[in-house]
């Protein structure tokens, strides 16, 4: 599997998780704060720790030494979104947080942030599967391309642990549930 594909895989769960976010949104008296804590965990640890750490870490540097420029590029848009994700989780959980205490004004950023979080990482997987990885796969040259999928199970391994992949494919599938049942009940 080309190491693209692999990085394709997991905006498919991904996006599961954006649709069960939303879900959420328009739910959020059932969802509640903890939900929305449990999606920013997937979200900071599978999303960014693992997927945007092989993109940044491994991906985006072999495009970078097969000639694709940083600054001013798709690499480098890629890399403010990945910023821009990281804050709208930062201040999902932080409005979480607040609101599971009791503090109204934590639902309105937890939902705030939430929503623009699913805008953003649905035009960010759009942006990437449609233009950023085709460009990839034509820049890194076929031969390196083996190593670039070896360095994804390094960083998916070594880096963030053992069954750490898994433990995230179960809390999607978790959050799934979840929302569907929302969904279920109020359609």
């Amino acid at each position: 599997m080309k190491a693209t594909e692999i990085l394709i895989a997991e905006h498919t769960v991904i996006g599961r998780v954006l649709d069960a976010l939303e879900e959420a949104v328009r739910n959020d008296q059932a969802a509640g704060p903890e939900f929305f804590i449990t999606a920013a965990d997937f979200a900071s640890g599978f999303a960014d720790g693992c997927h945007h750490r092989k993109e940044e870490n491994v991906l985006f540097k072999a495009m970078s030494a097969s000639g694709v420029p940083v600054e001013r590029g798709p690499i480098g848009m890629m890399l403010n979104e990945h910023e821009q994700g990281r804050q709208l989780i930062r201040a999902m959980r932080r409005g979480a947080a607040e609101w599971k205490n009791g503090q109204q004004a934590g639902r309105s950023e937890t939902l705030e942030a939430a929503g623009q979080y699913v805008l953003l990482l649905r035009q960010h997987i759009a942006k990437e599967n449609n233009v950023l990885f085709p460009m990839a796969d034509h820049f890194i040259p076929l031969q390196e391309q083996g190593q670039v999928a070896e360095d994804f199970e390094r960083v998916e391994h070594a880096e963030t642990g053992e069954g750490v992949h898994e433990k995230y494919l179960a809390l999607a599938e978790s959050l799934e549930k979840q929302a569907r049942a929302w969904a279920h009940v109020s359609g």
